[in-house]
């Protein structure tokens, strides 16, 4: 036989093996316990450089392949660069550049495969990558559920997504859904901020990442805490809940729930909501608010209350609404050409000399307990400054005037059915507003104070705070003081405003200017009542001594009478507008959370 018929011949029968094993492969197969196999888990070779079949016993039998193994099992395809296919245990062991293509949408690689075909479970170890055109899962073993399409892995892995980076010990890929859920030890790292928590699911498509463990979210400037909830990666926004808490290095918000938006830096919170303002000592409760931090801006509604914390006298203030803000603190340089000192001082409510000021009336004063004494005399320079403060006359700034914004102040608003607490002094007005700048508290529509058994009450109330304690106050306006005895005696003075100053957190002096009237009564040394004054002058100055008055002035215009206590008629035991409204009065901090 010539050497070409004998080529010939060797290569008819190397292509019949071929053939007929492929044949094998495609046509229906029983396993090894007799059962036919379902031919979409038969696992076919397409192609290698070189294949050797080792024949174990009747029944097993191994091909192993070597150079560019391409092998296939229903749509999915096998890449490597050697491999050995059991053909009764339907498994393949391949090693070195290991690609797995699941229907051209998952992409796994590694430097070694263990392969089930019956259940289609892969285990990839060393360098192993998953992809899915989307994110790229890097490890050092997977599990990957052809069938079910999920990738799971153990021992430590990472998903790049992006920018994002996310990292645990364990985690599963869900390639239908192209979501991963992360265990132990989760950290998500970005350019803007980074994620640490126990469990975490994280969605490809949507660039979602779902909580359901406690979790913390920093940026650098703010800090996030939740237990539940979602944040979109893309725009920023996000929802919280079961308690989640945001804060920064000014404020702090605490709520059931909050919906947030990150680069904005605003959200709106909800249920048994807590914001602290740590710079101000300031904390505001209520049952939902919105809150910027970018301008430290915050709105509460639903019951608020807020607390301005001091050292051993809170102040709590309730409201329908409350607005609490921050604005640039400004600084009023005044030229020469400006306003006299005298009237920008006046405005101030603080007292200055002024010589050019002469005496046009006299000045009465009355001691007390002792006996009375009056005398004529030149108005003191204190009446004259008096006189000025109370004159109340706004500041004229010439256009010279420059402004400049410095650091930010904060500020609060009050709307509605105010009421104020503390163990010092409590009140209740329609609106209420509040700057750091001047430290004034102002008190709008129908205000009244009380400070122990004195009560203030006028169109407009000012209350001047120093190092948070009360400094002076002021009543624009019909203001009206009343002082209870502990007989229910009512000490009175009214007058157009009223001016008062306090000493350790008590009225120290109080002043009436303008229609100014004043009835008290008077005692003896040994405290006993024995008669009741009533007068009236332009301005009228009360004294105090540990709650107790000691001294009455009167300056200009004076006039009056004294009334034996036991033949006080029944129609002067009270100035015109007088009201005793006690029953207005918050008597706890409690009475501010009540309906």
């Amino acid at each position: 036989m010539t050497p070409r018929r004998i080529a010939v011949g060797i290569g008819l029968v190397f292509y019949c093996l071929i053939t007929s094993h492929l044949y094998a492969q495609v046509r229906p197969v029983t396993n090894p316990t007799g059962q036919m196999q379902d031919t979409g888990k038969i696992i076919r070779i397409l192609r290698a450089d070189r294949l050797t079949l080792v024949k174990l016993d009747s029944a097993s039998e191994r091909y192993i392949l070597a150079g560019n193994v391409q092998l296939m099992q229903d749509n999915t395809l096998f890449y490597c660069d050697s491999a050995v296919k059991d053909e009764s245990m339907n498994t393949i062991e391949a090693f070195g550049n290991i690609h797995i293509n699941d229907a051209d949408s998952v992409h796994t690689y590694a430097q070694y495969l263990k392969y089930l075909g019956d259940s289609k479970l892969a285990t990839l170890r060393q360098k192993v990558r998953l992809t899915d055109g989307k994110g790229v899962l890097t490890t050092d073993e997977l599990q990957y559920d052809i069938n079910a399409r999920i990738g799971s892995y153990h021992q430590g892995g990472k998903v790049v997504n992006g920018k994002s980076i996310l990292t645990s010990r364990q985690g599963y890929y869900y390639a239908d859904t192209r979501e991963v859920y992360f265990q132990d030890k989760v950290k998500l790292s970005d350019p803007e901020y980074t994620m640490s928590t126990d469990t975490l699911l994280y969605d490809l498509n949507k660039e979602l990442a779902t909580f359901v463990a406690l979790t913390t979210i920093n940026d650098g400037r703010s800090r996030i805490l939740t237990r539940s909830g979602y944040y979109d990666m893309r725009s920023g926004e996000a929802e919280f809940g079961k308690r989640p808490l945001i804060e920064d290095s000014t404020q702090q918000v605490v709520a059931d729930s909050i919906r947030y938006d990150k680069k904005k830096g605003s959200g709106f919170a909800k249920g048994n909501v807590v914001v602290r303002d740590t710079a101000q000592g300031l904390t505001v409760l209520s049952g939902q608010a919105e809150f910027d931090q970018g301008t430290g801006r915050m709105l509460a509604t639903l019951k608020p209350v807020m607390i301005l914390r001091r050292d051993s006298d809170s102040l709590f203030i309730s409201a329908d609404t409350l607005l609490s803000g921050s604005r640039p603190r400004r600084v009023e340089i005044i030229s020469d050409s400006a306003a006299s000192p005298v009237d920008t001082a006046a405005s101030a409510g603080r007292s200055i000399k002024d010589k050019s000021t002469k005496p046009s009336d006299s000045l009465k004063i009355v001691n007390l307990p002792s006996d009375t004494r009056v005398a004529t005399t030149t108005p003191t320079q204190d009446s004259v400054s008096a006189n000025r403060i109370l004159s109340l006359k706004t500041p004229v700034v010439s256009r010279d005037t420059i402004a400049q914004e410095t650091d930010s102040v904060r500020f609060f608003l009050a709307y509605r059915h105010v009421k104020i607490f503390s163990d010092s002094l409590q009140g209740v007005c329609d609106s209420l507003s509040y700057s750091a700048e001047d430290s004034v508290f102002r008190f709008f529509q129908d205000p009244v104070l009380w400070a122990r058994d004195s009560q203030v009450t006028g169109d407009t109330i000012l209350l001047h705070t120093r190092n948070q304690k009360p400094d002076q106050l002021w009543v624009l306006e019909n203001g009206f003081s009343v002082s209870r005895t502990p007989e229910e005696l009512f000490n009175q003075i009214r007058g157009n405003t009223l001016f008062g100053q306090f000493k350790g957190g008590e009225i120290d002096f109080l002043r009436a200017r303008g229609s100014a009237e004043s009835l008290y009564y008077l005692q003896a040394e040994d405290s006993s009542y024995f008669g009741l004054n009533y007068a009236k002058a332009d301005a009228i100055s009360l004294y105090f001594i540990n709650r107790e008055l000691k001294r009455v002035t009167w300056v200009a215009g004076v006039e009056g009478v004294t009334y034996p206590f036991r033949q006080i008629p029944a129609d002067k035991r009270q100035l015109r507008g007088f009201k005793w409204l006690e029953d207005r009065r918050p008597k706890s901090r409690y009475a501010l959370f009540a309906d």
